[in-house]
């Protein structure tokens, strides 16, 4: 069975604490749902048409369990508790086997 990714792009950043809020709690969750972070920051270099944005890597067991991980209610309630903090985009893709 592939592993599935999550792939977040911070388009932009609008309450730093509000971000922070969620991290505290978005954390746990992904953990309690088999995610491992692969990649946390802003791109050391750029090409093409990169952007510098703050990128999220997230590694999970499989497409079923990436999927569970964002619909879980531990999930849910970091999303509530950013709200309009933070514009992103969150991108789940199964990788090969």
């Amino acid at each position: 069975m592939p592993k599935a990714y999550w792939v977040v792009c911070y388009r932009s950043i609008k309450n730093p604490e509000a971000l922070a809020a969620y991290a505290k709690i978005a954390a746990p969750a992904v953990q309690a749902a088999g995610g491992r972070f692969l990649v946390r920051g802003t791109p050391a270099k750029t090409y093409e048409a990169g952007l510098n944005q703050r990128t999220v890597v997230t590694e999970y067991p499989s497409l079923a369990a990436a999927i569970a991980a964002h619909d879980s209610p531990g999930y849910q309630e970091a999303l509530r508790v950013l709200g309009d903090g933070a514009e992103r985009d969150l991108r789940i893709i199964e990788g090969f086997e």
